[in-house]
């Protein structure tokens, strides 16, 4: 925002809401699925929540920030413990789960919950489909630049040193063979 205006306060008061909602609705949707919550679960949500309230922070109210962070923390947590397992993907630090499905979330509700008030861009709610349209094509549009900038990066990093380890390597353990570590 530039000042230390309305918008500026707004963006500090709904990403706090949004983090903090994502973080016990995660908490509560593992209690509910697994029996207990974790630490590690609920910073994950709180992560989830700043993710998805980033491209709203300027555009929305506490309702649509609330709303952003309970959608978060259910969306992200399917990202991870079952986007993932459907998809097969090795990923350790749940990374996609939590900042590729929270933005893609936080991006749609933007253009949902988007108060021109606040934004100067008003959303459905206040009766401007056109700008839930924008959303969704920016993230077609993120989602095309991303594959194929990855796509090349990685064709680059093949060709230069590889993107695999010998067997041997990766039966030792890339701690102990690429860099001398143990796990005691």
């Amino acid at each position: 925002a530039v000042t230390a205006g309305m918008q500026a306060g707004m963006a500090m008061t709904v990403t706090q809401i949004a983090t903090a909602v994502a973080a016990f609705t995660w908490m509560i949707v593992e209690w509910m699925i697994r029996g207990k919550p974790t630490v590690i679960g609920i910073c994950s949500g709180a992560v989830a929540g700043l993710v998805a309230i980033t491209p709203a922070s300027g555009f929305v109210g506490p309702v649509g920030s609330m709303a952003i962070g309970v959608a978060a923390g259910v969306f992200c947590y399917w990202g991870v413990s079952g986007l993932k397992r459907m998809l097969g993907v090795d990923d350790a630090l749940d990374c996609f789960g939590v900042h590729a499905v929270g933005g893609i979330v936080g991006a749609l509700l933007t253009g949902v919950f988007a108060i021109e008030q606040y934004g100067g861009t008003a959303g459905l709610i206040e009766g401007n489909a056109a700008q839930m349209m924008n959303q969704v094509k920016g993230i077609v549009i993120v989602i095309a630049y991303d594959a194929i900038v990855s796509l090349i990066l990685l064709k680059i990093i093949d060709a230069i040193i590889g993107l695999r380890v010998s067997d041997e390597v990766e039966r030792e353990g890339l701690d102990l063979a690429l860099h001398g570590e143990v796990v005691q």
